[in-house]
Formats: structure tokens, sequence, C-alpha cells
């Protein structure tokens, strides 16, 4: 008979063991970890001591994450109160560049709008943007992560981009319509990498777009 044949017929036929009940005591397997035979009754105890040892790692691992969440989160509505708080276009500017350096260690943030209110061509938030750009932020269901190559977003940040590697492009919409676009920089390939999670760059740009509309209106 094959093994799998043999472990069918012992699903298939629990009370196998009842009826020679003696066999499970004379039965010896390999230690999974050594040389050595071992009885059943001892090899369940240390699969199921795997399995603790593997539970314990994932719960780890899950309190981590919630931890960085709550964390994130904390930071976030730091950021939010401190948007509402600012009453003019150059204060929303300084509060959101400030949170995402000091609180979220993001080295280069960068802005562009496309709209061009008043006395405001001398602002680098309003300098043009290609059409292509423009399309490509329309087009955005949600943030792009991955590298610099190829956009011309890496030239906002002026003598920096040469050392990027990577970014986050976050649309900014008012009214369902893409009102400019946040360029977040990182001089690590792996800050920003496609696939990564984005709900809180989601939010961020919301919160952006919110405070901009407000005082640009």
């Amino acid at each position: 008979m094959r093994s799998e044949e043999i472990a069918q017929y012992l699903q298939d036929n629990p009370q196998f063991f009842e009826e020679h009940a003696d066999l499970i005591s004379r039965l010896v397997i390999p230690h999974p970890h050594g040389g050595r035979t071992i009885s059943i009754t001892e090899r369940q105890m240390l699969g199921l001591r795997d399995k603790n040892k593997l539970l314990e790692g994932k719960m780890s691992e899950l309190l981590q994450f919630g931890e960085e969440n709550d964390s994130i989160s904390e930071k976030m509505h730091r950021l939010g109160v401190a948007m509402i708080a600012a009453a003019s276009f150059q204060s929303v500017l300084h509060t959101l560049n400030f949170h995402l350096r000091d609180d979220f260690a993001i080295p280069h943030v960068a802005l562009r709008l496309w709209g061009h209110p008043e006395n405001s061509d001398e602002l680098p938030e309003f300098a043009d943007v290609s059409e292509k750009l423009q399309v490509f932020a329309e087009t955005l269901s949600e943030p792009y992560c991955g590298s610099t190559s190829g956009f011309e977003t890496s030239s906002w940040f002026g003598d920096a981009s040469s050392h990027l590697r990577s970014q986050a492009l976050i649309a900014m919409r008012n009214g369902g319509g893409t009102i400019g676009m946040i360029a977040l920089g990182s001089e690590e390939p792996q800050r920003f990498y496609a696939g990564m999670g984005t709900l809180y760059l989601e939010r961020l740009g919301e919160m952006a777009s919110a405070a901009l509309a407000r005082v640009l209106r």
C-alpha cells in the first residue's frame, strides 16, 4: 500500500486505534528536530509546541501592527486639528509641511495646485504643471507609490531631486474635480513602494484638499 492510501484508511476508520489501543504505545516515529525516535504522544506535544510558537509570533506581529496604526492615527488626528485651525493659505502649507516632516518623518514634501488665484504667480505651489500630469492625477483612484523615474514631480523637490528614490503622489480633489497634487519624496527606495497600503495617504489628501479649498475660496 502507498502511504497516501494508509493515511486515507486511518482517516476513514477512526476506530482503528480504539481496536488497537496498545499499538499507540508501541509506535515510534522520527524526532522532527533530531535523529532519535519518539512516541506518537511526544510527537503530538512537539507539534502543539511548534503551533504555539507560530501563533505567538503571529500575535506579536498583529500587536506591532496595531501599535503602529494607533501611532499613525494619533499623528493624523494632530494634523487634522492643526489643519482646521489654519486660517490662511500660507498657514495651511506651513502646517502640512511641519507635521509631515516632524511627525511623520517624511523628508521632502511638495505641492502643486492647478488654479491660479490673483498674486500667486511667484508661489511655487502654483507653478505650471503639464497636461500629462494633470490627466494622470485625474485617473488616480488611489495614491501612486513607487519610483520617481519618468515623473516631472521629481523636479518639484529642488536640489534634493537627484537623490530621491521613491515617492508618493496624492491627487487632491474638491467637489469631485482634481485641484492639485501632493508629492512626498524619500531617499529610501522602500519608503514608498508599489502595493503598500495607502489608506492614510488618501486621508491626508482629503484633509489637505478640504483645508486648501477653504482658504482659497
